[in-house]
């Protein structure tokens, strides 16, 4: 625990200007971001006695070793740049929402050759149309069903649309009139593309347009005695209308908005957001947050405004956002908003009628996700504290854990070894900071070792990292812990605990490879499947915690992730090995030349029978390269027929060369930027 005096700025030397400050810990890591109107008088808040902080400000200001700051023009830029940080380094004391589930939305993708409407979440991507967010999946798959009826588009994957292109065949959807099939060539490029404008103006509001238009089609069609297409026209009609009464109207005068609301208590706030398009309620979400530093209802709301609009433009930004308590001051938030719109933005507090109504409306959601929440016991900051507290006295800590890291070993009967490192922030998965190791220090099976290298392994990346940042030379300057091209390095951060999968064994190999490194400053325990047991470094006996303890349950919680990060990434592996191709093994054979090849001919079974001029004629391989494959495949036995486990029926064409991509569990891959130990990446 540090003394804020040590590093207290000298007086004078903070600066009377608009800007933005980081506070960072003895490692070098960004524990905190702020902005200030006046760093000077902000940052001297900070450094006041330690009896008249706030408890969490408190705890803030002890663990940090550093303050630097960085003087900008208006307070506006102070915001755009106090965002970015805040996404860039993930402070652990700055307020986080985090959704209560990744919400679906209704997607049109426009940025393709044929749009396709389907459901999809995450981020968002340049070039598709998003309406939403909603409560659940099926709530658009309902809506999109009766859509389709008068705006037929494409809603296939490029695989099936592919396929029905090749046979000149349409999927069911094509013959039931709810697709307008451009795969066969039914409607042209243009045609598709105009029924996906229709449906996205349908959705984003104008359907005064076509219901009148239908209707009056409908009409000339009954004045003319087309009976048929009158009901037609008449049962599409209907299709909009039940369509439209799924969002009922809220605001009489179709108003674009956004209505936020908080509720709060002393530990945590519940965000609830409802978004108007049209009068009609498009989409809603809710968001959760520990308060770790004390912040008021107007700075909740400051900083869900950032999350909701830090990276959207245009008309992603509504006309009117609606929030419980204006930000302080409130003229850079909304002028902020306004440069993001690229038109003007009101940002104020309803006072009367129908958006008051439904601001109350809002608010009752929050609260209601607050209870929610607060009954969920992985996620409640109280549980996680006394969980932390438990771990560290049951160990003899001289503090809690906030980081943990925990290792397990996979292997079927020796094959195919790998192991995990899953990571525990404040009783929180990080999953950004997960690694996957493949074993290659010897073959065969033996835990205790495998275990042994893959601690000495990554400790020794902390290491080098350690000394790389300059953290081992007096009176030098720390630098941030990224690489040249602005990544996070992969082992810069060490844990206060190592838990490893095992028991005495796993532990003593674990405390061995640490102690040939000289680290002497980290925990290890292991935690044992059968009793559950906590061992210990040279301890005969075993630490045994209360079942009921939520110490032993997050350890558990751990445990059991790494466990399946590991036996997750061993399962693909393997899956990968058995479909590995004969063409990986040719010397100077890319992978687009072997999908050209494997595009070609159909399959490696048909490029193994053909001749070397026939190879010659793929795009890119010459002559030389023909002869180097005709060898290689001579020589390669051929690939075990793939077996389809539920018919028996042997699949001899799926012998297509592919290589299979591996990822995390499923709906969890592993983040972009993650060092892929897969590939032997070591100093």
């Amino acid at each position: 625990m540090a003394d804020p005096s040590s590093y207290r700025p000298r007086p004078g030397e903070i600066p009377d200007s608009p800007g933005v400050y980081r506070f960072r810990d003895e490692h070098r890591r960004v524990i905190y971001v702020g902005k200030a109107k006046s760093l000077r008088q902000r940052l001297a808040n900070y450094f006041q006695d330690l009896a008249g902080l706030h408890p969490r400000t408190r705890t803030m200001v002890t663990t940090a070793a550093s303050v630097e700051w960085t003087v900008v023009s208006t307070e506006v830029e102070a915001l755009q740049l106090e965002y970015s940080w805040i996404k860039e380094y993930d402070p652990r004391f700055n307020v986080k929402y985090r959704d209560d589930k990744s919400y679906p939305y209704l997607a049109v993708t426009m940025n393709e050759e044929y749009p396709r409407v389907q459901v999809m979440r995450g981020h968002k991507k340049k070039g598709v149309r998003y309406f939403g967010p909603y409560g659940h999946a099926w709530a658009i798959r309902d809506t999109v069903d009766l859509l389709l009826r008068v705006f037929p588009v494409r809603t296939c994957s490029a695989g099936v649309f592919k396929n029905a292109a090749r046979t000149g065949r349409p999927c069911l959807l094509g013959y039931i009139g709810k697709c307008s099939a451009p795969c066969v060539g039914r409607v042209s490029e243009e045609e598709h593309r105009e029924l996906a404008e229709e449906f996205s103006d349908f959705m984003a509001g104008r359907t005064g347009t076509y219901i009148r238009r239908l209707e009056k089609a409908m009409t000339d069609a009954a004045e003319e005695m087309e009976y048929e297409r009158a009901a037609r026209l008449r049962d599409d009609v209907e299709a909009l209308k039940k369509a439209m009464e799924k969002s009922a109207v809220v605001l009489a005068d179709a108003t674009d908005a956004d209505l936020i609301a908080v509720a709060e208590d002393e530990l945590e706030a519940a965000v609830q957001i409802f978004h108007v398009r049209g009068g009609r309620v498009r989409g809603q979400r809710g968001w959760v947050t520990d308060k770790v530093e004390d912040v008021t209802t107007a700075a909740l709301v400051e900083h869900a405004l950032q999350q909701l609009y830090g990276e959207e433009t245009g008309d992603s930004v509504p006309k009117e956002v609606l929030v419980p308590a204006l930000p302080d001051p409130v003229e850079p938030v909304q002028q902020w908003l306004t440069d993001r719109r690229g038109a003007n933005v009101s940002l104020r507090i309803p006072q009367r009628g129908d958006k008051k109504s439904l601001m109350e409306t809002v608010a009752r959601n929050a609260q209601q996700s607050l209870i929610l929440h607060k009954t969920k016991r992985a996620s409640d900051l109280t549980t996680r504290s006394r969980a932390l507290e438990e771990i560290s006295e049951a160990l003899d800590l001289d503090s809690a854990p906030l980081r943990i890291e925990c290792y397990d070993i996979s292997h079927l009967q020796g094959d195919d070894v790998v192991a995990s490192m899953v990571v525990f922030e404040d009783g929180l998965a990080r999953k950004s900071e997960y690694r996957r190791f493949q074993i290659k220090g010897f073959e065969g099976q033996d835990d205790v070792r495998s275990m042994h290298e893959v601690i000495t392994r990554r400790f020794r990346r902390y290491l080098a990292e350690k000394e790389k940042t300059g953290e081992w030379a007096d009176g030098d300057e720390l630098r941030d812990l990224k690489d040249d091209e602005g990544r996070p390095k992969r082992f810069a951060y060490p844990p206060q605990l190592v838990v490893v999968d095992g028991g005495q064994p796993q532990v003593a190999a674990a405390k061995r490879a640490l102690d040939e490194l000289g680290i002497d400053d980290i925990a290890v325990c292991g935690l044992a499947k059968r009793l559950e047991e906590v061992w210990l470094p040279d301890e005969d006996d075993p630490v045994v915690l209360p079942r009921t303890s939520e110490g032993l349950y997050l350890l558990q919680r751990v445990r059991d992730e790494a466990h399946r990060f590991a036996i997750t990434y061993q399962r693909a592996k393997r899956a990968k090995r058995f479909r590995a191709s004969p063409l990986d093994d040719v010397p100077g054979l890319g992978e687009t030349r072997k999908q050209a090849l494997i595009k070609h001919f159909g399959s490696v079974k048909k490029l193994r029978s053909a001749t070397i001029d026939q190879i010659c004629e793929v795009p890119g391989i010459g002559r030389k390269t023909a002869e180097t494959i005709a060898v290689a495949l001579a020589q390669a036995a051929p690939a075990t027929p793939a077996v389809n486990t539920a018919t028996g029926e042997i699949m001899d064409d799926m012998e297509d060369g592919t290589p299979e991509t591996t990822a995390g569990a499923p709906g969890e891959p592993v983040p972009a930027g993650a060092p892929d130990e897969r590939r032997g990446q070591e100093t």
